[in-house]
């Protein structure tokens, strides 16, 4: 099981980059085969992806991914991520809707519920309130070796996406003390 990044919880879209990952076999992708990416999705166990599909799966991952590493990086994101994530999040049509659980507060719901359009439209829209709203400036990239996951750093220390890659580091330089040491002490 692997350790959800801080604001996976909040941000989908987020969740949707942390899907490519370094494993400790390598690189793992959640999204590799049309079932798990279904699954991923939420969409109802009968829907089954194409090709096709999973491109834009995909697709919709790598530009969302480049918004990110543009917000991270404080500069402009491609043309190609900007239309990709704005085609797939006017894709399928949604309104508010208003629901009082506890008091106000609004929910977009989708006029095509349960299927891609709907949900890559979810993970569109998610984006792009992620990196043109107050969660924006907390978006970074994961400081660990070969790490390729994003997170929302809300404390000012926090400089991996999870305690994993921080003792991977932690190892790291441990290791690297220890063999300065030795050759120190050899020489």
């Amino acid at each position: 099981m692997v350790t959800a990044a801080p604001g996976e919880e909040r941000s989908p879209a987020l969740a949707l980059v942390n899907t490519r990952r370094l494993g400790a076999g390598g690189e793992v992708d959640d999204l590799a085969e049309p079932p798990a990416a279904a699954s991923w999705l939420g969409l109802p166990p009968a829907t089954s992806l194409d090709a096709e599909d999973l491109s834009r799966v995909t697709d919709l991952r790598a530009a969302v991914r480049e918004l990110l590493a543009a917000l991270a990086e404080d500069r402009a994101p491609s043309t190609g991520a900007v239309e990709t994530v704005n085609a797939a999040a006017s894709a399928d049509a949604a309104a508010p809707q208003l629901t009082w659980p506890s008091g106000p507060h609004r929910e977009w719901h989708s006029t095509s519920p349960g299927t891609l359009s709907a949900a890559l439209a979810a993970l569109a829209r998610d984006a792009i309130e992620v990196v043109t709203g107050d969660l924006g400036p907390l978006v970074r990239p994961c400081e660990a070796h070969g790490c390729v996951r994003f997170f929302f750093r809300e404390h000012a220390r926090r400089r991996w996406c999870s305690t994993t890659c921080g003792d991977r580091v932690r190892a790291a330089r441990h290791q690297r003390l220890v063999v300065e040491q030795r050759e120190s002490a050899q020489g």
